[in-house]
């Protein structure tokens, strides 16, 4: 193996001089490699067609619009509007709590849990009071 390995380094350098790696698509960018190493062998190729086809599991899909939902969140100005968007977000993740196995505990996302907690924190700094706001 030798012999094809030098061969081989022989023919890239060539190449390198005579400026054939230069321009091409995606030259100075990371490499975007596809990690499938947790897709079971037999479902990789049924994966990969439907990734093709920007056809997503239930699960990513719930994921994909929760995402942009916090992203529209973190534009709005109207508390009202904003308060009606935390519920479709938390519904959402409720969605997605109970088709998973994990945790909801273990969740990435807690839009409720911060908003308490920001109107707890809001909620005080005028009071005086420590303890308001606490259940």
């Amino acid at each position: 193996m030798l012999g094809f390995e030098k061969i081989a380094e022989k023919k890239i350098s060539e190449a390198i001089e005579k400026g054939e790696f230069d321009n091409l698509p995606g030259a100075g960018e990371p490499l975007v490699l596809e990690d499938d190493s947790n897709v079971p062998e037999d479902l990789r190729i049924a994966y990969k067609i439907l990734r093709n086809a920007d056809c997503l599991p239930p699960e990513l899909q719930l994921r994909r619009e929760i995402r942009q939902m916090e992203d529209l969140l973190s534009a709005m100005q109207d508390e009202r509007d904003r308060y009606r968007l935390i519920k479709r977000i938390n519904f959402r993740i409720l969605k997605l709590n109970m088709t998973g196995k994990k945790s909801p505990l273990l969740e990435e996302t807690e839009i409720y849990y911060t908003k308490v907690l920001e109107r707890m924190w809001n909620g005080e700094e005028g009071s005086g009071s420590s303890s308001q706001g606490f259940i």
